[in-house]
């Protein structure tokens, strides 16, 4: 009797309890993106498509139907750099009662390791007559490293010898999913169709402004284009979504590390083994591809100047609080691993100015150094009047009946009435020169001489650097004016002529 109770002890605690119903949603009927750019990274740093450190916020709407009590619902196909703690479902009758983000995903790496232990077919192709052995074996190895298996034979590892060999697996190991995937737990009061809005953070993405500057003859005008560049590192492709991006630093905080984009391609390495002293081919079809890891894809689309006077822009700006806030107004796709840019600005005849500019350090001027580069007024008169995101800038110049590449640049974000400086690099066919002489006991005299070679006259501007806490200048022959917290002299540099500053070095007496 005392065994009989204890068997029936036994199968009522092996008794499963009755699995919930599971909701799987697919795919999302509509989806809106709003990419932050990465804080950390220089206007001029060009995006890695293998580690984007910006990040999204995807709202995604799915009907789904749902039967009354406990139930799960799974999100198929959202964001892999999902932040679980960030998800909001809004629309269900009873809300939600728990959250599990399920981003194992299936590939090479993640099928070797959780097929460890478990049988798999070993597949031997001999590379010279295409012939195909197969027979039984178990993983016996993790993925870093050598593939050690277990055959009939014994222990062995493979793809150490002429033959090729790989694992053939018999099936998907529970919990690897083809997609990234986020369920929930809700319990209604009655069954209902409903209509679902998810929203979540997801990092893995990145965007920036690139412009394109064309020179007009005479160097005065320029026809400025401006593109916005998405970047998606994602393994979920983003088709048809409703696209904004956000310019402006978010004061987002995080502790913690995130990489969504790890290696996920299997590389086992070999360890010398006897080579099978048999080995019986027999016949068979050609081993299908392996799984490879997918390739960056980037698209993107190009207009001249022509075609792009025909187009509307593209991109409408709205303020975000301190913020801009830029809408696509059409759908627009950005597949996984890829990027994609899309019109955002054409002002033709922008009024601009080539410009000569030298960082002179007052007590040592024979260091100065001088750059090239371009400037223009971010304002309506001049033909902007818009804001412009940061970013690289490419400056093509007129030569021969076509537009050569004169420089390249970047810009940081620039409000409507601004400044806008673009560095070009080292001025060629300026030079400087100096000499320095005593003045009295705590005064130096320096004069600095910038030589032009070129056979037209140029503009130069001279930011003049010191201590400005225990010096001061004085005696100076030109009059200069102030920028950032600095004297700077500016002068026009005749054709193949020299412009001079003198002035003095004096310590403030305590």
């Amino acid at each position: 009797m005392r065994w009989r109770s204890l068997a029936w002890l036994l199968l009522l605690v092996a008794a499963p309890v009755a699995a919930q119903p599971v909701v799987t949603s697919a795919a999302p009927e509509g989806v809106a993106v709003t990419i932050y750019r990465a804080q950390d990274r220089d206007p001029g740093e060009q995006m890695n498509l293998g580690w984007l450190q910006g990040y999204a916020l995807v709202t995604e709407k799915r009907t789904v139907t749902i039967p009354s009590g406990r139930a799960v619902i799974r999100f198929e196909g959202v964001a892999g750099g999902l932040l679980p703690e960030s998800a909001i479902v809004t629309g269900l009758p009873a809300g939600v009662r728990e959250k599990n983000l399920d981003a194992d995903l299936l590939s090479p790496r993640s099928l070797y390791a959780r097929s460890f232990g478990r049988p798999v077919i070993l597949r031997r192709t001999d590379p010279n007559t295409g012939t195909v052995r197969e027979e039984r074996a178990v993983i016996r190895s993790g993925e870093d490293g050598a593939a050690i298996l277990q055959t009939e034979s014994g222990f062995e590892a493979i793809n150490c010898g002429p033959l090729f060999e790989q694992p053939v697996y018999q099936g998907v190991p529970a919990g690897l999913s083809p997609r990234p995937t986020l369920s929930i737990e809700t319990d209604s009061p009655a069954a209902a169709t409903v209509t679902l809005s998810l929203s979540y953070l997801a990092w893995g993405f990145d965007w920036q402004a690139n412009y394109v500057v064309n020179l007009r003859e005479g160097g005065d005008r320029a026809d400025l284009t401006a593109w916005v560049t998405l970047a998606n590192s994602d393994p979920t492709s983003f088709v048809d979504a409703d696209m904004a991006v956000v310019a402006g630093e978010v004061n987002r905080e995080e502790s913690r590390s995130y990489n969504f984009t790890p290696d996920q391609s299997l590389v086992l390495h070999c360890f010398f083994r006897p080579l099978p002293e048999e080995f019986e081919p027999v016949p068979m079809p050609a081993p299908a591809a392996p799984m490879m890891e997918g390739d960056i894809v980037v698209t993107g689309m190009r207009a001249s100047l022509q075609s792009a006077k025909s187009s509307p822009v593209t991109v409408v700006g709205e303020d975000l609080g301190d913020l801009k806030l830029y809408r696509m107004p059409i759908p627009t796709t950005v597949a996984s691993n890829a990027q994609k840019q899309v019109a955002m600005y054409l002002k033709p005849e922008v009024k601009v100015a080539i410009l000569y500019r030298g960082w002179i350090d007052a007590g040592s001027p024979a260091a100065t150094s001088i750059e090239r580069g371009l400037r223009f007024r971010n304002k309506k008169e001049d033909g902007l009047g818009v804001p412009l995101p940061s970013g690289p800038v490419a400056v093509f110049e007129p030569l021969g009946g076509t537009q050569a590449l004169s420089g390249e640049g970047r810009t940081y974000d620039k409000a409507v009435g601004e400044e806008v400086d673009i560095a070009l690099g080292d001025a060629e066919g300026l030079s400087a020169s100096a000499t320095e002489s005593n003045a009295g006991a705590s005064t130096r005299a320096y004069s600095v001489t910038i030589a032009n070679a070129h056979p037209w006259p140029v503009r130069f501007e001279g930011s003049v650097r010191f201590d400005q806490g225990n010096y001061r200048i004085e005696k100076v022959s030109a009059r200069l004016g102030r920028k950032d917290g600095w004297p700077l002299w500016k002068a026009t540099i005749p054709a193949n002529g020299s412009v001079t500053l003198r002035y003095r070095l004096a310590r403030i007496r305590d």
